[in-house]
């Protein structure tokens, strides 16, 4: 068996349940994992600052967020790539003539082009997203990542981009409409890889579990890519491995199989 040295968890769909709650059975494998000498890392296209609670409820202080633009090691923060400015002003320009929100993310604070949108309103509730405000040019620099909040049928469809920026459908049940901003260079893929290389971890000794298309990255790479059963239908082909659904023990069946668990 390969000398595991590394674990890295999505969070929606992958360890928090459609209802946000953890399965007891995840909770066991993380802890297990923690005896056995794995790291354990949140990799999340969820803002760290709004992490940080269920980093302290599982014990876990490393994590690569929004998508793989930044990344915190033992609390220390490793690495942060700001999206480029003229990339998040096309993408407001095209959502503004479209009726679309956006959320935009900083490394402490969310930023909304609508505060008081139905559609901004529902998908603030669904994720716990609270250090919110209204976005201005002010802080265009900091921007770490971006969720399209888009209307109608393939709303997507609308934006153009070259071949550096693509966009990813939001995995959970009822936000289908919500698409992040994936960019090529920037991604949980390339996120691991650089955590994997700065402790000189070799890449067979990870393992990763992920459920949305922004995992296809990080699964790719892993040694051992587990996409979870309730995955995008899309993930399957980019993933080693299929686990079991997040609400049936997807995370410790997934390392049971490795031979990590009995």
């Amino acid at each position: 068996m390969p000398n595991y040295k590394i674990l890295f968890l999505d969070i929606d769909g992958t360890i928090l349940t459609p209802d946000d709650s953890i399965e007891d059975s995840t909770k066991v494998a993380i802890n297990e994992m923690k005896k056995q000498d794995i790291e354990v890392v949140l990799a999340t296209g969820r803002p760290i600052h709004e992490i940080k609670e269920l980093g302290q409820e599982l014990q876990i202080s490393s994590f690569i967020g929004y998508n793989g633009a930044l990344g915190i090691y033992e609390g220390d923060t490793i690495f942060a790539e700001p999206m480029h400015t003229e990339d998040v002003k096309y993408i407001l320009e095209v959502a503004k003539e479209n009726n679309h929100e956006v959320v935009l993310y900083t490394d402490s604070k969310n930023y909304l082009t609508d505060l008081d949108s139905g559609l901004v309103k529902t998908f603030l509730q669904q994720f716990h997203l609270r250090q919110n405000d209204v976005f201005t040019e002010e802080v265009i620099e900091d921007i770490l990542g971006m969720t399209i909040i888009t209307t109608g049928v393939n709303g997507e469809g609308l934006y153009n981009f070259n071949d550096e920026i693509h966009l990813s459908q939001v995995n959970v049940e009822g936000m289908q409409h919500c698409f992040d901003v994936i960019r090529d260079q920037v991604n949980k893929g390339v996120g691991i890889q650089f955590l994997l290389k700065k402790l000189g971890i070799e890449r067979e000794s990870s393992i990763a579990f992920g459920d949305g298309m922004n995992d296809k990255e990080m699964l790719t790479f892993a040694g051992e890519g587990f996409a979870m059963g309730n995955a995008h239908p899309d993930l399957y082909q980019h993933a080693k491995h299929r686990t079991t659904d997040v609400t049936d023990s997807g995370i410790y069946n997934g390392l049971k199989s490795l031979g990590l668990l009995k």
